[in-house]
Formats: C-alpha cells, structure tokens, sequence
C-alpha cells in the first residue's frame, strides 16, 4: 500500500463538512444541471457526474471538466484503478479549481466492471487504498470516496467494516455510503438503485464504530425531513434522483439544514436568474433544450407544471430557439 506523505498531508485543510449534498448522476448532473440547482441552493455540495481517469487524461479536460464559479461547493467524481493516473487526476481537479475529489466505487454498470472500477473495487480493499493514497498525496484537496455497503455476497458488516478500515489508513477524508449492497451480475444500474434493500442501520453503525471519520448515507432519500432524521446519526446526507424529479425540494434545505435565514427563491425567480445564463449559452452555439432539459420539474407538484413541461420541451428543440421559450412558458403559469 501506497505511504500518505505527511508532508502534503500536514498542508491539507480538512473536509468542509456539507451536511447535505446532491449524488453524482450520469446523464444527469453536468454544467448546465448543477448551475440550475445552484440557484436554489446555495450551500449544498454539488458533484460532477463521473467522470472517467483517461477521459481527463486524453480528452477534452475544458468541455469534461470546466464550470462556472457560482456552482462551489464542487466534487470532482472520477472512476479509474490505476493510482498514477488517478494521482494526475486529482492534480488536474485542483488546478481546475475543484472543492474536493471523490472516487467512484459504487457504480454496478457492466461498462463500468469491464475496465475494473466502480463496485467491482470493493472487493480489492488493498488496491482502492493504494488509489486513495496516491491521489492524496497529489493534491491539497479533500479526497473521498463513494461505495456501496458490499457487492454480491460480500455484504456482511464485517465486511464493510473491514472495507472502511483498510481505506480509511490511505488519508481518505470522507465515505458516502450507499445503504444497498450491489449485484455485478443479474441487475441493471437501475434495478441496483432500487432492487437490494436498504440498510440505513449499518451504516449508522459505520458512524458510530469509526466516529473519527466523516460518514455520509445515500439512498432513498426524498425529503428534507428525511435529511434532519438521518442527521441524528450520521454526518451527511446524499440525495440523487429525487432532487432531479423535484429540484425545488432543494428550495429549503439553506434554511433548515445550514440554518440561513436568507428566504428561499420562488419558482418564478429561479428561472429569472437561469435566464442570462442560458442566454449566454445559446449565443455560443449550445441548443436550448440540452439546458432546459434540467429545469422541467422545477415546477412539480404545481398547478403549472403540465403547461411549463409540455412548452419547454416542444418549443426548446427548435433551431435558434431563445430565453424567449422559458419568458412565453413562466408567462402561461399564475403567480
């Protein structure tokens, strides 16, 4: 196993910690998403969607890994298994400007396994510290790392713990922890979202044994008073898909989980301050929809939503289609 240099180690400022943050999704959380949701929340710890080690290595790093400023607080996720090149990675996350940098080794996809990272990692707890180490002693920034509670019949407490332990001595800053298990064979990606059963109790026993570590618990979540619960016995909170099905459920969580007396933004001021930003956007070439695409349950569980969705999504495809789309749609919903 790789040796954490006390040096750079000694020169790390420790993780901040964000009580509440929103999953890295695939398809999912890319620029344009994350700057939507950055105007709803302002302190929720965002991730980028992950992104492979020789993706950043030998592609485009400025269309994989550029952002705007207002999207801080952000997680670089990467998936790899090598540790050099993970190392190198991380080096490119902070000179990015990058708030932390995660590693994937939670993702089931069968893509995924075929270049020998993501849950199939768990099973090599050795190695997954050798990369943890590596990209620690790369960079100043927090690393971190994103997993499941076991794969395939390697799911026992035990297990987990031994998992943890072993990482954990690499300088690893924070575990997100997934509170399924993962099948590598005979599941989808989406069926291992859902299928396994949750095991919230293991991963509070995970805090409470490594108490020193900043554990974070992640699986079907959907309400910030579901977060407030989780919070009496873990560090933090990751919310996935139901902030994507129903962003404003971000609207209160600077109120009620950082304690910001700051009133949350309406709908209607939501999509106000997207506009100068999509504008921007699609004056550089981009098409309207590959943006708008993220904000069409902004409206859910309103009286608005079927007009807002129904518009946006047959009017943003149109070639030189403008901010004007979202102005003619906000106009069609009452105040």
């Amino acid at each position: 196993m790789l040796a954490v240099s006390s040096e750079l180690t000694s020169h790390k400022s420790a993780r901040s910690l964000h009580p509440l943050s929103v999953a890295p999704m695939m398809d999912r959380t890319d620029r344009h998403c994350r700057y939507f949701l950055r105007q709803i929340s302002r302190r929720t710890l965002l991730y980028t969607e992950m992104v492979t080690s020789m993706a950043i290595l030998h592609g485009d790093k400025q269309k994989l890994l550029g952002f705007d400023r207002a999207e801080h607080p952000l997680s670089l996720q990467i998936g790899g298994d090598n540790p050099q090149d993970l190392a190198k990675c991380a080096q490119i996350a902070e000179e990015f400007g990058y708030d932390e940098v995660n590693l994937n080794v939670g993702c089931p996809s069968s893509r995924v396994q075929s270049g020998n990272f993501g849950a199939c990692l768990m099973l090599q707890p050795e190695h997954v510290a050798e990369c943890i180490a590596a990209m620690v002693n790369a960079t100043k920034l927090p690393v971190t790392i994103k997993h499941r509670i076991g794969v395939d019949d390697v799911d026992s407490y035990e297990d987990l713990v031994r998992f943890v332990s072993i990482v954990s001595q690499s300088g690893c800053q924070g575990f997100s922890v997934h509170a399924r298990k993962a099948w590598l064979q005979g599941l989808s990606p989406k069926e291992n979202r859902e299928v396994p059963p949750l095991r919230y109790e293991e991963v509070h026993r995970l805090k409470q044994d490594f108490s020193h570590l900043s554990i974070e618990i992640n699986g079907g979540f959907t309400s910030l008073e579901q977060v407030q619960n989780q919070l009496q016995f873990v560090d933090a909170v990751m919310i996935g898909r139901a902030i994507y099905d129903n962003p404003y459920l971000l609207a209160h969580a600077d109120s009620e989980i950082y304690g910001e007396t700051t009133p949350p933004p309406s709908r209607h001021q939501i999509v106000a301050a997207m506009l100068p930003y999509i504008d921007e956007w699609v004056h550089q070439g981009w098409k309207l929809n590959s943006i708008t695409r993220h904000m069409l349950q902004l409206f859910h569980g309103q009286s608005g939503s079927r007009i807002w969705k129904r518009l946006i999504t047959e009017q943003s495809v149109f070639p030189g289609a403008g901010v004007e789309v979202l102005e003619r749609a906000l106009a069609e919903i009452q105040v």
